[in-house]
Parts: structure tokens; C-alpha cells; sequence
């Protein structure tokens, strides 16, 4: 009897603990291709600041310049970051189109020459 018990206990825990959702729906949910333009967007602005150390005074912040055009706060971009990456499978394709996105204009910027990604060291060739 004891052993039915503990059997069911650990099954019970089993189908609980694997639950789809972990984290909530946020009150205010971005949409996935909203999503995906803020991560293009910060990836812009964070490599900008990084390319330019001596005027990075002339650029604005990622997180001011994000709220103003996306009116959105801090909070509901935190949420929905966490909403996102619990599929990480999903979140993983968001992050491929905002790559594919970056190839295309950098790709633009060189006169149509293609660039190529080491993804093992992260360097653009």
C-alpha cells in the first residue's frame, strides 16, 4: 500500500513539474513579431555603443530609445522576454530571424558582399 502511494505521489509530481507553462501570460503581451523587431533594435544600438567607445554619449540608451518607440516600460519588456524563452525552441527561432536580419543589412552595407559567421567564436568574416 505504501508503495502504491509513494508511486502515485512521484507521478503526480512528474505531470505537475512538466507543465507547459511556467511562466504566465504578461497583462500586456508584445507580439512575437514585435518581440523580435525590440532584440533586433537592442542588437543595433548594443553594437553601436560598442563600435563607437568615444561618442557613445551621442546614441541614445537601448532601453530609453526601446521604451519611446515601442512605448513600452522596462517591466513589460522583462516580462515578456521571460514569456518568450520559456519555448526555448521558439525563442531560438526569434533570435535566428534577428541574425538573418543583421546578415541581410550588414550584407547591404558591404555592396552585396556576403558575410559569413564563425558561430564557434562569434566573429563576423
Amino acid at each position: 500500500m505504501k508503495k502504491i502511494i509513494i508511486v502515485l505521489i512521484i507521478i503526480l509530481f512528474i505531470t505537475i513539474s512538466c507543465k507547459k507553462d511556467i511562466v504566465k501570460e504578461p497583462k500586456i503581451l508584445v507580439e512575437r513579431e514585435v518581440m523580435v523587431n525590440i532584440i533586433y533594435d537592442l542588437s543595433i544600438l548594443e553594437a553601436m555603443k560598442s563600435q563607437t567607445m568615444g561618442v557613445q554619449n551621442s546614441y541614445p540608451k537601448a532601453t530609453l530609445f526601446i521604451k519611446k518607440k515601442y512605448k513600452i516600460d522596462s517591466l513589460t519588456f522583462a516580462q515578456n522576454t521571460q514569456y518568450y524563452a520559456q519555448d526555448i525552441k521558439e525563442y531560438k527561432k526569434m533570435y535566428e530571424e534577428v541574425k538573418e536580419r543583421l546578415l541581410a543589412d550588414s550584407e547591404k552595407a558591404n555592396g552585396g558582399k556576403k558575410q559569413s559567421v564563425d558561430l564557434e567564436e562569434g566573429i563576423v568574416k
